[in-house]
């Protein structure tokens, strides 16, 4: 095993902040992750478990080791006429697999294109967008518990998903590793074009029968279009989640934005547009320095080059301030602050 002390994670995190770590290594394996676990070398260190770093904000020097999640692999598990359960290792890229299924023609995640990050953070996060959740296709997942290594399966239920949320982000935090996730996806697809966005783009490309492909293409446009490449431009994609109000609140912002978008929710409840909040707070395009918003999409903080994650998470706090004074709707942060 290759231990990296006092190590740069600039590269390991999508905002390309420059923070350091007392120590660095990856695991592609259980017995690796046992052995690292039980190094001597790394006994006492706090730990933090890391895929493609997609999903947070460094503010600080991590004190501890960063243990980086390099599971690979996707396999059949199990196949009939109409659908088939595949498992990715947690280290997989997202896009990577979803690329595999619509290559294959298996339908249920390629809605999904796109979205940055690893399969095992894919769980933790309960990842979706354009009218569908990781949830929705999930079959189960295994994780390695911390505390004596034993391998732990978790079905739907154990999991316990919401909205951008988990048992891994909330109970389970800390106590499990995820080290593959199963998803069963159906091969004699019914697309979902429910989504707005997807309807123009399907329509602005003459597409009248769409396949899986076609959606997945649409998706990969409209993300392209809209939000940047952390290879180019450091951020996490959306930072910020859509809040869920009571209608009528949602009835009482329209007398001051007539055209806000809302999204149907449980509970007699809406869900709001949170890059439509913060836009209309005079936040798009934001800039101060190295850092700001993104020109194209308010959800979107950037870094420019050399910010620190503390401008970043400063910022952040500024917006969720303007927005809760101008609209009175309390924004939370998607992105795991460290």
């Amino acid at each position: 095993m290759i231990i990296e002390h006092n190590a740069d994670l600039k590269l390991y995190n999508t905002f390309g902040v420059s923070v350091r770590a007392r120590a660095l290594a990856g695991f592609t394996s259980e017995s690796d992750l046992r052995g690292l676990l039980q190094h001597q070398e790394l006994a006492g260190m706090r730990r933090l478990i890391l895929g493609g770093g997609s999903n947070l904000l460094f503010t600080r020097d991590w004190p501890g080791v960063v243990l980086r999640n390099d599971v690979p692999g996707i396999e059949v598990l199990h196949e009939d006429e109409e659908r088939i359960t595949l498992r990715a290792g947690a280290g997989v890229v997202w896009h990577d697999l979803v690329m595999h299924t619509v290559a294959h023609g298996w339908g249920g995640i390629e809605n999904m294109s796109l979205i940055p990050g690893r399969v095992g953070a894919g769980p933790m996060q309960n990842i979706g967008a354009y009218g569908a959740e990781l949830k929705d296709t999930f079959d189960h997942l295994e994780a390695l518990r911390i505390s004596d290594g034993e391998m732990i399966r978790f079905s739907k239920a154990d999991c316990n998903f919401g909205y951008r949320e988990s048992f891994f982000k909330r109970e389970g935090k800390d106590r499990f590793v995820i080290m593959n996730v199963a998803f069963t996806l159906n091969k004699n697809p019914k697309v979902n074009v429910g989504y707005g966005s997807i309807k123009s783009e399907l329509e602005k490309r003459g597409i009248l029968s769409p396949t899986i492909h076609d959606v997945s293409a649409s998706v990969i446009a409209i993300r392209s279009s809209k939000l940047p490449d952390p290879r180019v431009l450091g951020n996490a994609g959306s930072f910020f989640k859509n809040p869920t109000v009571p209608i009528r609140v949602a009835d009482q912002l329209k007398n001051i934005l007539p055209d806000l978008v809302t999204f149907p929710s449980a509970d007699n409840q809406v869900k709001l547009a949170a890059g439509q909040l913060i836009e209309k707070a005079g936040w798009k395009g934001f800039r101060e320095g190295g850092y700001g918003i993104h020109k194209d999409q308010a959800l979107v903080i950037v870094n420019h080059g050399g910010a620190t994650g503390a401008q970043l998470y400063d910022l952040s706090t500024r917006v969720l301030e303007s927005v809760k004074e101008r609209f009175g709707v309390e924004l939370e942060r998607e992105v795991n602050i460290i």
